[in-house]
C-alpha cells in the first residue's frame, strides 16, 4: 500500500513552537490530550473525498473511504493509515481506553473502540481539532 507522504521520522518541537503553530483548541487537544465537545467539530458531519491529515505535522492519518457516521459526535473511521498511527493504553478519568496518536509527532488524536462496523470492527473516534483535510484532486490542505 503506498501513501503520498512517506514517514520521514519524528517531528519534535518545543512547547512554544506548538503553541505558535496551533490554535488554542488544536493545542489543547493534540498536545494536552484534550477532547472537543461532541457534535461541535468541523469534520463530524463532513463527507468530502480526500485524506484527513495530522494538524501538527501533516501526516496522512485516515481516508474518506473509511469514514462513517457513528452518531458518537466525533469523526469516526473504521481504519487508519497504520504506519502513521500509534495506539497506547489510556487509563485516565477512571476509564480503560486505547488512545490514538500520530506516530510522527505524538499528537493526541482521539481513541479507538471495538464497536465499529465491518470489515475491521473498530471505531476510531477522532477529534476534528487534530485533523486537516486535503482533497485528493487538488492536494490543497484546508485548516479552517
Amino acid at each position: 500500500m503506498s501513501h503520498d507522504t512517506p514517514k520521514t521520522g519524528k517531528v519534535t518541537k518545543s512547547d512554544e513552537e506548538w503553541r505558535a503553530q496551533l490554535t488554542q483548541e488544536q493545542y489543547a487537544v493534540t498536545r494536552q490530550k484534550g477532547t472537543e465537545r461532541a457534535f461541535t467539530g468541523q469534520y463530524d458531519k463532513f463527507y468530502e473525498e480526500g485524506k484527513y491529515n495530522c494538524v501538527c505535522c501533516g501526516a496522512p492519518l485516515f481516508t474518506s473511504g473509511a469514514k462513517y457516521d457513528s452518531g458518537c459526535g466525533w469523526p469516526a473511521f473504521y481504519e487508519g493509515i497504520e504506519e502513521n498511527i500509534n495506539e497506547h493504553e489510556d487509563n485516565s478519568w477512571m476509564m480503560r481506553r486505547t488512545e490514538v496518536v500520530c506516530s510522527n509527532c505524538d499528537a493526541h488524536l482521539g481513541h479507538v473502540f471495538p464497536d465499529g462496523p465491518e470489515p475491521t470492527g473498530v471505531r476510531y473516534c477522532i477529534n476534528s481539532a487534530s485533523l486537516t483535510f486535503s482533497d485528493d484532486a487538488s492536494g490543497d490542505d484546508s485548516t479552517e
